[in-house]
């Protein structure tokens, strides 16, 4: 009872935001000064980072055990069990309720198991707080709790999440049949029927348009055997603002695709509310462009959307929070809301035309949807992101001031997507780019269904009504499972036909487990049908050719081997491919304002998976033997992988090295010891990794001597920690050196380094090589 008792009183001292992520992940988020010390065995359900095991949440060790002994039936997928049924009508409503009513059931059952685990965590992780770590903050109001009250009152129909503490989906019996395809037509939609009628009556129009164009292809067999067993031909091309591109497909040579200088709206076939939104929302940023050629698009968003709305691949590595990062939000959420309104229009005006038909007539001509509902997939790293993508979409749908659309729980979205100011720690100075990054809310466990439809906006729409679906990452593994779980689903994602992977390269710094686990589920087919008219699904869906007609939209602010695998063997659209590819002319070792002789020692390995092998004997055996000597003191190791951190820390634990360590794990009080010890030369060595360094941003103090174990993942972070050198008093007097381990796979983060031309000599020569900067160059 007195242990008890002492962890009720140390939660009523977190404010509630921590204690929601208390509950959630036995831990508080790496952004606040507090982090709490995990081993790699502890760690699988830490979000954050990259684990040592795939996630996996306590319930699903139960579920795989019972299936071990249990025997399981086989599913059949719903392609095998209803394809006698193509002309049979739809689902009837009560059998659309039953389904409704029992994927509820299953949601307040996996909350339930999700909120035994999260209760489970937080009792055995919030009794190991430390109170004086973060000072106690009074506790916002709770807007979710009033609009699930205002919710519940107004009869919606509700399945709770208590890890959330608020409802996770919800059916809104009032508003159901309002947002639902079947139940409505064109004719209901005021202002713009008439004009999209008029569209369609131009045969050429039509027939030009590229959405159309896309999804009305049927590709034959042949053409699919081909893109899954041959190569891909590939062509450089030259932009004006992109750069270096490479076109690549498998399929016959398309036409080459050129930069236009100046688009018209009407030219790009847009949803006519777009076009008059588009240039009212987009001004912003037209208005630091001096005398733009184009009253519409900046130079960049031009490029990109040229490339979007040809249903093309992209992937664009030079992504920045600072500079264009909003830029180019705004260019990828004007594609989505495009394809998603010209989708649910081509359906609204075949309920139409079917309502009209003589009864007993078979059409097979009315074939307009997917398996499931959701179109577009958007992942994003923070709730933040989602905040804005969803203000993006309400700016674009909204004509003017007087015609002001409809959106439903949006009070709830802001209370649970907003951020309050007082929750950020006073007096942090972080870089620019920190500042930009971690903006707003960062909680990364969250995902939101969003339906459109008759100028209305549902926010909270379960799966199966959504238009678009945003996520992180870990929203989606959390809902996906892990195979043997019994309360897994993503049935929903059989039918993506755009996803948009924003700010890939965070989710280097959290887990990329999990959008290499969402990747292997994406486009299958599902196992239920989920009350669908199979005569008016697609028949690229029905064949299970969903991937190849997948348009995939990937933005990171680097290029890094594990990103560009997901380019290069997860995208599969006919289409075609397009990559930035521009080489980095100088690199950041310029931005380092210390004079300081640098040494790039490279390692022989024999191939990409021996690398890290290596690297860990070539340190102990090669380098670390030049720094045991007392005079070395003061040695800072910069450490990428937290797989390597813990091996390393485990060796100088078994030598008996005088060293210690910092990690993301790390508590504040851990820190400042291991600063403070660092920084009076009571330790020698200092391990450091790279994920502390994102997230917090410390200045490390007392640096004389530094190692970087691998090449940092952000080039900018070279040039940071070798500055930090500066920060020592007597810096005059020191003799400081830095070291540098490579091999010829890190190609890439060398290039960003050192730049292009001194990277392709140094992976030319097989020997060290010693660059010194003089802080000018």
């Amino acid at each position: 009872m007195g242990k008890r008792r002492g962890e009720r009183e140390v939660l009523r001292s977190l404010t509630k935001k921590q204690k929601k992520h208390l509950r959630e992940f036995g831990e508080e988020h790496p952004f606040y000064d507090k982090v709490f010390a995990c081993c790699l065995i502890e760690c699988y359900c830490c979000q954050h980072y990259t684990c040592v095991f795939p996630f996996q949440s306590e319930n699903s060790d139960k579920s795989s055990a019972e299936s071990d002994s249990e025997t399981e039936v086989e599913q059949v997928s719903v392609y095998h069990k209803l394809l006698a049924t193509l002309k049979t009508s739809p689902e009837s409503e009560s059998e659309e309720e039953e389904d409704e009513s029992e994927s509820e059931e299953s949601g307040e059952s996996e909350a339930e198991m999700d909120s035994e685990g999260s209760q489970e965590t937080g009792e055995a992780d919030g009794g190991e707080e430390d109170k004086n770590d973060v000072p106690e903050q009074k506790e916002a109001t709770d807007t979710a709790e009033q609009t699930l009250g205002q919710e519940q009152a107004d009869g919606a129909d509700t399945s709770c999440d208590p890890s959330h503490e608020v409802i996770e989906e919800f059916t809104d019996v009032k508003h159901e049949s309002e947002f639902s395809l079947e139940t409505n037509f064109m004719e209901e939609e005021s202002g713009d029927c008439n004009a999209d009628k008029r569209d369609s009556n131009s045969s050429q129009a039509f027939s030009e348009d590229p959405f159309k164009q896309h999804m009305d292809k049927e590709l034959e067999e042949k053409e699919v055997e081909k893109m899954s067993t041959l190569p891909k031909t590939s062509s450089q091309s030259k932009w004006p603002r992109l750069g270096q591109l490479t076109f690549s497909s498998t399929l016959e040579k398309h036409k080459t695709l050129k930069a236009d200088k100046e688009v018209d709206v009407k030219q790009l076939y847009l949803h006519k509310p777009l076009q008059s939104t588009w240039p009212k929302v987009n001004k912003q940023f037209l208005s630091s462009v001096n005398k733009p050629s184009d009253p519409t698009f900046t130079p960049l968003q031009r490029e990109l959307f040229c490339i979007m709305n040809t249903y093309r691949d992209l992937f664009y590595p030079e992504q920045n929070a600072l500079t264009n990062g909003e830029e180019i939000r705004h260019a990828y959420c004007l594609h989505a809301l495009n394809h998603v309104l010209k989708a649910n229009a081509q359906v609204l005006s075949n309920n139409a035309k079917r309502r009209d038909q003589k009864p007993g007539t078979a059409n097979d001509d009315y074939r307009d949807q997917g398996l499931t509902r959701p179109k577009v997939l958007m992942i994003v790293p923070f709730r933040e992101c989602a905040l804005r993508i969803v203000h993006i979409f309400i700016s674009l749908l909204e004509v003017n001031d007087k015609k002001k659309i409809d959106v439903s729980n949006k009070k709830r979205f802001k209370g649970e997507f907003g951020s309050d100011p007082e929750e950020k720690p006073p007096n942090l100075k972080r870089p620019e780019d920190y500042e930009a990054v971690f903006a707003g809310n960062i909680d990364d466990h969250f995902r939101i269904g969003v339906a459109i439809l008759q100028k209305s906006m549902r926010l909270y729409a379960p799966f199966y009504s959504s238009d678009i679906i945003i996520a992180s990452p870990l929203g989606m593994r959390t809902i996906i499972g892990a195979e043997g779980e019994k309360k897994r689903d993503f049935d929903f994602l059989s039918s993506v036909e755009v996803l948009i992977i924003d700010q890939a390269d965070i989710y280097l710094m959290q887990n990329w487990e999990h959008v290499l686990h969402l990747m292997k589920h994406i486009n299958l087919l599902p196992l239920d049908p989920h009350g669908v008219d199979f005569s008016r699904v697609r028949m690229l869906n029905l064949n299970n050719w969903s991937k190849y007609y997948r348009q995939t939209l990937l933005f990171s602010a680097l290029q890094d081997p594990q990103i560009n695998s997901i380019f290069n063997k997860h995208c599969f659209n006919y289409m075609g491919q397009v990559a930035v590819r521009n080489v980095p002319l100088s690199g950041s070792i310029s931005h380092v304002v210390v004079q300081l002789p640098h040494v790039f020692r490279r390692l022989e390995a024999e191939n990409l998976t021996s690398v890290i092998e290596t690297r860990f004997q070539f340190f102990i055996n090669k380098v670390l033997p030049e720094y045991r000597d007392a005079i070395m003191s003061h040695t800072l190791i910069y450490v990428p992988s937290y797989f390597d951190y813990v091996r390393l820390r485990n060796y100088f634990k078994k030598e008996d090295l005088n060293f210690t360590h910092i990690c993301e794990y790390t508590k504040k009080a851990g820190v400042c010891r291991a600063r403070r010890f660092f920084l009076k030369g009571e330790k020698q060595f200092l391990l450091f990794t790279e994920r502390f360094h994102f997230y917090k941003r410390y200045m490390i103090k007392g640096i004389r001597n530094l190692i970087f174990y691998e090449l940092p993942t952000y080039s900018h972070f070279y040039s940071e920690i070798c500055n930090m050198m500066k920060a020592t008093d007597n810096g005059v007097d020191a003799t400081w050196t830095c070291t540098v381990l490579y091999s010829k796979y890190d190609a890439q983060k060398l290039a960003a380094v050192v730049g292009i031309d001194r990277a392709a000599q140094m992976l030319q020569s097989k020997k060290d090589v010693h660059l010194f900067v003089t802080g000018e160059n």
